[in-house]
């Protein structure tokens, strides 16, 4: 696998795969989570790629205090490659990179896949409560 930073060509087949891996949910409009992304920080969404073919995505942010992991995705034909780890380990060099003291991520409770996957890779669960507040509403997703 080849992990370059997101193309806009890349869009079609990153939010197929979003919606293939179950990470798009109604509230969030996968479009314009990309299109903000691209407006901060376009390095740190990167894609992995097989032939040409983007089989994973990982999105990283930092605004000083911590880096922050979303929409890590591995096409399910493609697991236990080590893809889901290769493009951790490329958003953890960048965000060292930055000068990032540490990650967070939040990962729904109801999948233990995840939770497992990233306790393998070093992550361990914070006595923290997640909190949200929404800014903007988004429409239905447009792709």
């Amino acid at each position: 696998m080849k992990i370059r930073p997101f193309a806009v060509e890349d869009t079609e087949a990153v939010i197929v795969l979003w919606r293939d891996c179950d990470l798009i949910r109604p509230w969030n409009d996968p479009a314009r989570d990309i299109e903000r992304k691209l407006a901060q920080a376009d390095d740190l969404l990167l894609v992995g790629t097989v032939d040409n073919c983007v089989v994973g995505t990982v999105m990283a942010g930092y605004e000083g205090h911590r880096g922050w992991i979303n929409y890590l995705a591995v096409d399910r034909r493609a697991r236990g490659a080590g893809h889901g780890r290769a493009l951790m380990v490329a958003a953890e060099l960048r965000l060292r990179e930055l000068g990032c003291p540490k990650i967070n991520l939040q990962v729904r409770d109801t999948n233990p896949d995840a939770i497992a996957f990233y306790e393998q890779i070093g992550f361990t669960v914070d006595a923290v409560i997640s909190l949200g507040k929404r800014l903007v509403l988004d429409e239905e997703p447009t792709a």
